[in-house]
């Protein structure tokens, strides 16, 4: 049964009633009124907390990632550390697994084996032995036309007749064979029989070594030690360094027909500076025979790039975020003037300094946090179009960093709140009512 309108309630029970009673804070209620009063001013400081908000999400995203992707890239331009055999050794045969083994699974190694051969008009030319596929995964930023193992079906009237080679004379039987072997070096083939048509090898030929040959991509000879090779040119290379002044031929062709083993191993050690060095000191001790050295004008122009990326982003997201904070700044000191009669009247009616101050911090904490929410859903984006467009390769969106911009969107609003709590002290309520 509701009660008349003349029914006199006591004062516990007008507070009991209220207090039961749904209402909305009037601290909220506060806020959001002076946000909507003066949304001018309040869209201007939210615009600035969001671009801070969204600068320092992509950043951080791109901190996490930039390291990895551009040490990708740096993989593209070839070995980092190279592994020589010392003068008067040789590598061990198990070299390449060895290190295929000990070092990360993303590592790369590509054995090298190298060798003077002669044309047939007497010509020096540069031969290497090296492994096709892995070649091809170290030096992306070769310029190949072709490589040989991915040639067509050779053609066989391209096959060339071997040059003449003078056979020396050994005494009786195999001596000469025997004492070569007895000395730890290979033994030498016999050379096919005059007039005898052999398979050529496919090889890839340096742009240099094409031109001063005058090979014009037909099918040519070597000699190597008075063993000769028919070769195929399949594919030109060009990079602008020496290796345009040699042929490459697959490592099993090569050493059969030369008996060298690779005596270079090249290597793309992923990882770090630090990591690097570590994974040279894992090299020398599996590989004693070898000089295990870094090549410094890869890992010092990485470590350069690395670091004047790091600086960038640091000063970019600094400067961003240094002038969202001065925006802030001057929006607050605004909505002070504005509403000195709102908080002159708040003094008067018994609110203390600190219920005041806290208030107006309270609004500023409020930008930082909205700011915040929707900064880091634009500054994922931002993060994986930036991925895509300059690595073409999405940046993986790190939900741990919300907190970091969280409480720094907050700290940031805060800190501008700082100048303008100083003149919200200076508010005399008698003097803002009296109209002066």
């Amino acid at each position: 049964m509701s009660a008349s309108p003349n029914t006199v309630h006591s004062p516990e029970q007008v507070a009991r009633r209220r207090a039961l009673a749904p209402h909305t804070s009037m601290f909220l209620r506060m806020l959001i009124r002076a946000a909507v009063l003066r949304r001018g001013r309040a869209a201007s400081a939210l615009f600035a907390m969001v671009v801070a908000a969204a600068v320092a999400t992509a950043m951080m995203n791109l901190y996490v990632d930039v390291q990895a992707k551009l040490r990708t890239e740096f993989r593209n331009y070839g070995a980092n550390v190279v592994a020589v055999a010392k003068e008067g050794q040789s590598l061990p045969a198990d070299a390449l697994r060895k290190i295929d083994s000990t070092l990360d699974p993303k590592t790369l190694a590509v054995p090298f084996a190298y060798a003077v051969a002669r044309t047939q008009d007497g010509q020096s030319v540069v031969v290497v032995g090296t492994d096709f596929t892995r070649a091809r995964q170290l030096n992306r930023w070769w310029k190949v036309s072709h490589w040989p193992n991915d040639a067509p079906p050779r053609n066989p009237s391209a096959e060339v007749e071997p040059p003449a080679v003078t056979k020396p004379t050994a005494p009786k039987g195999r001596k000469n064979a025997a004492h070569g072997a007895s000395r730890g070096l290979p033994a030498p083939t016999t050379p096919a029989p005059e007039g005898r048509q052999t398979e050529p090898v496919d090889a890839l030929i340096g742009m240099r070594a094409d031109s001063a040959l005058n090979l014009d991509r037909k099918p040519f000879a070597l000699t190597f030690q008075g063993r000769a090779l028919n070769l195929n040119p399949v594919g030109l290379l060009q990079t602008g360094a020496g290796e345009d002044s040699r042929i490459y031929l697959d490592q099993s062709e090569f050493q059969s027909w030369t008996g060298i083993a690779p005596t270079t191993i090249e290597i793309a050690v992923n990882g770090s500076t630090q990591e690097i060095e570590h994974g040279i000191e894992q090299l020398a001790q599996i590989l004693p025979a070898a000089d295990v050295r870094p090549v410094r004008q890869i890992m010092e122009g990485e470590a350069n790039v690395l670091n004047k990326t790091r600086a960038t982003l640091y000063a970019a997201a600094t400067l961003i975020v240094i002038t969202a904070a001065l925006c802030v700044l001057a929006t607050l000191i605004g909505w002070v003037f504005d509403r000195r009669r709102d908080f002159a009247i708040m003094k008067a009616l018994g609110a203390s300094e600190g219920l005041v101050n806290g208030f107006f911090a309270a609004e500023a904490a409020a930008l930082g946090v909205m700011g915040a929410v929707l900064g880091f859903g634009i500054g994922i984006g931002v993060a994986a179009w930036i991925g895509r467009v300059n690595f073409h390769a999405p940046v993986i969106p790190r939900f741990s960093v919300f907190p970091y911009v969280l409480a720094g969107s907050v700290l940031v609003a805060l800190l501008s709140a700082v100048l303008p709590i100083g003149l919200l002290r200076r508010v005399q309520p008698a003097i803002i009512l009296r109209g002066e």
